[in-house]
């Protein structure tokens, strides 16, 4: 047993049902497109939106793979990491993004000065600028917080609880691993999914979200070896 706790994300069970997009919007009350200011649109892709935004801090990818072995529609459940060596926590220069209890990577949104280096350093590329003042340009970041309200009161993400597939868990980093572990194999060894792995268990110290696929990172649109840059503080220092 560890004190850092992960979500735990089965891609090979997720069926694209969009209901942790939505329970996440509801629970953090994120109205996402508003009418008369943003109207939805069929874009001719049942994803939607088309990427994070600051009002979505969660979506599902959907993604085409065909191989020797079969076809699969591979669906990612985007979002922050919560990486353990956090480059946004690192180049913010306010404090607004913290280690916080559990591992959690924290927000606090009224101290973000909008300086948007979190999401030019992102390896990830996941914290999302938003534009809260056109007269002077004021912008304020956002990413999904893992429901700090609710996981430091002991209750799972909101997205956790609605997953009907269940393919979403939560709790401690070591047993999520260990499930996702147990998961791979099964999938290789019972199912014929060859190329299921773990993704999330050592990239950058290791993640918050332990994901289970069933093809190449790099085929969900994930880095193979996501790296920490170099140039992250250097700046900061001189």
């Amino acid at each position: 047993m560890s004190d850092r706790y992960a979500m735990y994300i089965d891609s090979s069970k997720c069926m694209a049902c969009r209901g942790c997009q939505v329970a996440c919007k509801q629970w953090n009350d994120n109205r996402g497109y508003i009418p008369g200011e943003r109207e939805t649109r069929n874009t001719g892709t049942y994803e939607n939106p088309l990427s994070l935004d600051p009002q979505t801090w969660t979506r599902i990818k959907f993604v085409e793979f065909d191989d020797a072995d079969r076809f699969q529609w591979l669906f990612l459940k985007e979002g922050c990491m919560h990486c353990t060596e956090a480059v946004c926590v690192d180049v913010c220069p306010t404090g607004a993004l913290k280690y916080g209890p559990h591992g959690i990577v924290t927000f606090e949104r009224d101290l973000c000065n909008g300086c948007g280096y979190c999401s030019q350093f992102c390896p990830f590329h996941i914290p999302q600028m938003e534009i809260v003042n056109t007269l002077t340009g004021e912008a304020k970041s956002s990413k999904c917080i893992f429901c700090q309200d609710r996981t430091t009161n002991g209750l799972k993400p909101a997205c956790v609880k609605t997953c009907p597939a269940g393919a979403l868990d939560w709790g401690d980093r070591d047993e999520m691993v260990s499930q996702a572990e147990a998961r791979v194999n099964k999938l290789k060894t019972e199912l014929g999914f060859s190329k299921a792995q773990i993704y999330g268990k050592t990239e950058l110290g290791g993640l918050g979200r332990i994901y289970v696929l069933t093809a190449p990172p790099e085929e969900y649109g994930l880095p193979k070896d996501p790296k920490y840059p170099v140039m992250t503080t250097l700046w900061q220092k001189v």
